[in-house]
């Protein structure tokens, strides 16, 4: 087994992973960032891995992406998933529940079928749509106030029992 390999920064490289272990957009490369500036300050692998909050392996990827690309590859976050169907719709469908917001999942689902011509169980709609930032709310019945009730309800009352 090699030696430990150690990560020095120059000076730009410091003032970058200074910003961006604060600032950078991804949860991910600011982890990522931290453990690359505590290993450059001397720490431990296993110091810098509790505390950047990720597991030592994370550590172990890091070193390598560093030794391999510098900060390039530190930053490189190629995180594979499933795309949806629907992204390509995604400015479509957030203008039409926007417009007109729907009451249910099953008429977004519908009204995402007619723009999209893709049909969604209700589930994924859901997911869908939380992902794209929108969020249930419970409707409720609003209070009424109750009818007043007239205080001579015996008028009423003698025009009902009269016989003609």
């Amino acid at each position: 087994m090699s030696s430990w390999f150690k990560i020095d920064l120059t000076e730009a490289e410091v003032a970058v992973v200074l910003e961006e272990r604060h600032s950078h957009p991804k949860l991910n490369i600011r982890e990522r960032m931290n453990v690359v500036w505590m290993l450059h300050k001397g720490a431990r692998r296993e110091d810098a891995a509790a505390f950047a909050g990720v597991s030592r392996s994370t550590v172990q990827r890091v070193v390598r992406a560093f030794r391999q690309n510098r900060l390039d590859g530190v930053r490189k976050w190629d995180a594979n998933g499933p795309v949806s169907e629907m992204e390509p719709f995604r400015d479509i469908i957030r203008k039409s529940l926007e417009e007109r917001p729907a009451r249910t999942v099953a008429e977004a689902a519908e009204r995402i079928e007619e723009l999209t011509g893709l049909r969604r169980q209700p589930t994924q709609v859901r997911k869908f749509l939380k992902d794209m930032g929108f969020s249930w709310k419970r409707t409720r019945a609003m209070p009424v106030p109750p009818k007043k009730l007239r205080r001579n309800t015996h008028a009423t009352r003698r025009s009902f029992s009269t016989t003609s």
